[in-house]
């Protein structure tokens, strides 16, 4: 039984509003008021509550892209916890190797995934890196595959900074000039010139175009051409035209060493809607782990229509017959925007979170609910990246 229909037999919002104010009354926080109440934040309503009329797009799953292997090696970088590589997977490339340096991350990749050579490792460490490639690649000649890398984008991000002025300290919008993130991407591009893949792909937010004029990203395109690299114009991947149920923008940066052009995957005719993710089953699934919400909380959640914002959160309800805004890495403790559920007055889950993004739900993400946030939040969606892989097999090596 879905969501939906679950929550509306299940009592009048007048009620709920009883509780709430008992539990204010009583100076009892509201998770352990449902509790006692043998309830929980799924049984409760919104005030308004009405059935959405929306057409329904199929939700699509990883598998509705799936290739036949075609035995071509790919190398990822920063891998987070593995978006794009289950896309390129599904492709049909077979995995050579995955750096990533959080090793939490790093946890979550190998326990989902024991067959693949997974490294917990710097790319800004670079010999160390190469020393581990040389290993499986002959640096003497040219590597037959594909490079796949999205350097960290916080620095270029202007959804993850759009809640702070630029003289806050919160502000990370500083591009190259960030002390951590800012010259990872020329750390990778180092590594593309040294093994030499036939093709690279550098995934990132639109802001890293124009962060600082420009004027480091044609630097990078001009390394890169240096050393034999067709490149493509920046391209821009809105995913909810991919069959993805989310409002997100990528960067796309396709170089080749085959003088090919890179042909896009076909937009789909209609853009997929967020309701299909909430009339699946949440029975039984892994990390459906939601915020404890304080009562205040709930009853500024329950007055709002589809689409509307809790200002104070700064949340947005739903709207299922939309795509859902950008799922932005954050957590139970902050550090990020989550979204309410279109029929539960309440932020959504980490499997909720990771079902918009198209992650499997056989795919399980380890450690503290807030670092489960982060990384089904800087994931690229993995049915987008099966489509782009599929794309550059097509136009580089079929």
């Amino acid at each position: 039984m879905d969501t939906r229909i679950r929550n509306k037999n299940k009592y009048s919002s007048q009620k709920q509003i009883e509780m709430l104010k008992d539990a204010i009354n009583k100076d009892i926080p509201f998770s352990e008021y449902l509790k006692d109440n043998n309830k929980n934040y799924d049984d409760l309503v919104y005030k308004n509550y009405k059935e959405e009329k929306y057409t329904k797009s199929k939700y699509y799953v990883l598998d509705d892209f799936k290739q036949k292997n075609n035995d071509i090696p790919v190398t990822s970088f920063f891998s987070g916890a593995g978006g794009l590589d289950l896309g390129f997977e599904a492709a049909g490339f077979s995995h050579l190797a995955l750096f990533e340096i959080n090793e939490l991350f790093c946890k979550t990749l190998k326990h989902n995934h024991e067959n693949w050579n997974i490294h917990c490792s710097d790319i800004s460490e670079s010999e160390s890196v190469i020393k581990i490639l040389k290993q499986k690649i002959d640096c003497r000649k040219n590597f037959d595959g594909v490079f796949i890398g999205g350097p960290p984008c916080q620095p270029f991000s202007i959804a993850s900074n759009q809640r702070f002025s630029k003289d806050s300290k919160n502000f990370k919008r500083i591009g190259f000039s960030h002390e951590k993130y800012g010259n990872l991407l020329f750390d990778y591009i180092k590594l593309i010139n040294y093994f030499k893949p036939e093709v690279f792909i550098i995934e990132n937010v639109v802001g890293l175009i124009d962060v600082d004029g420009g004027e480091q990203l044609s630097k990078a395109y001009k390394m890169l051409e240096d050393n034999g690299y067709y490149i493509e114009q920046p391209l821009i991947f809105n995913a909810d035209a991919y069959f993805v149920p989310q409002q997100r923008v990528r960067l796309i940066i396709v170089g080749n060493r085959k003088g090919k052009k890179f042909i896009s995957p076909d937009q789909s005719n209609q853009k997929s809607n967020v309701g299909g993710v909430f009339d699946l089953s949440i029975k039984n699934v892994k990390n459906h782990v939601t915020r404890a919400h304080n009562a205040k909380s709930i009853l500024r959640y329950m007055i709002l229509d589809y689409g509307q914002r809790d200002k104070l959160g700064r949340v947005d309800r739903l709207n299922p017959s939309l795509p859902s805004k950008t799922v932005i890495a954050g957590g139970l403790s902050g550090g990020g925007r989550s979204h309410l559920h279109p029929y539960i007055p309440r932020t959504l889950s980490v499997r909720e979170s990771a079902r918009i993004q198209t992650f499997p739900d056989s795919y399980e993400f380890l450690g503290p609910v807030a670092r489960q946030f982060t990384q089904v939040g800087n994931a690229v969606p993995p049915i987008l990246a099966a489509q782009i892989g599929t794309a550059i097999y097509k136009s580089f090596f079929k």
